[in-house]
């Protein structure tokens, strides 16, 4: 028992020793379910507050995954727009130059005001694979203001599960001949608890007005669109109820 005991110190002392002490206390306070997908056509690559799955085939992530809280939304950290290579990618990295006069801008998966708590977390929200290429028209214009409504949906909410990715199944092209373009995006929000709700968003990578309502979608027709489980941690019955249906009940728009 004694043993246990000691290993068990062991892990917790690695785990904060990776982080400052502020960021460490932080870190505490913005766990939650891990409710990751497995990859599909990638690798899970993880970060310190948020999981990828990057595909070396289309040089991108499919998906990226985390827990969205208040406090990380709040955190006042700056950003730093240090675009960079990712270490923990395996074959066909991105690097922050490969996207140059393509007319495309590096769009964040995870957007970088999401991960406000602390230098650790915004500068990571800005390794290569973590970006995607966005028309400048969709990236600054609609998808911007559906990241806007997320936060404000995990502010209301007091956090969210967010998971946010490029449809890979079908291209509009390429940059160098290895970039993938994809031709639409998606973001899916969950929230767990006594009263669980989840939605679904797809987006096409161009110019769009209106309510971001126009673009809900189930997460079952996500799903067939990508190839990913979203939720299997769930439930089989919950998990099917909520990924079925578009219920607008309980969001604010």
């Amino acid at each position: 028992m004694q043993t246990l005991q000691h290993l068990g110190l062991v892990l917790v002392l690695l785990l904060f020793t990776a982080c400052t002490p502020e960021e460490a206390q932080q870190r505490v306070s913005v766990q939650a379910e891990d409710f990751t997908p497995s990859p599909a056509q990638g690798y899970r690559i993880e970060h310190t507050y948020y999981t990828l799955s990057y595909s070396s085939t289309h040089r991108q992530a499919e998906f990226a995954s985390y827990y969205l809280s208040p406090a990380s939304i709040q955190g006042g950290q700056a950003r730093t727009d240090d675009f960079r290579l990712d270490p923990k990618v395996k074959s066909n990295p991105v690097k922050s130059t490969d996207y140059q006069g393509s007319g495309y801008d590096r769009g964040h998966l995870c957007p970088a005001a999401d991960m406000a708590l602390n230098l650790t977390a915004m500068s990571e929200t800005f390794f290569m694979s973590n970006m995607s290429p966005m028309t400048p028209s969709f990236n600054r214009g609609i998808w911007s203001k559906l990241e806007d409504w997320v936060r404000d949906a995990a502010l209301q909410d007091g956090g969210l599960y967010v998971i946010t990715g490029p449809v890979l199944s079908k291209s509009c092209g390429s940059i160098n001949s290895s970039i993938t373009i994809p031709c639409s995006y998606y973001k899916i929000v969950f929230k767990g608890g006594a009263s669980p709700k989840m939605m679904g968003f797809l987006l096409s990578n161009a110019g769009a007005s209106g309510s971001i309502q126009q673009f809900v979608i189930t997460v079952d027709a996500l799903e067939q669109q990508t190839g990913i489980d979203f939720f299997p941690q769930l439930e089989d019955g919950l998990e099917q109820s909520l990924e079925s249906k578009v219920s607008l009940g309980g969001w604010k728009f």
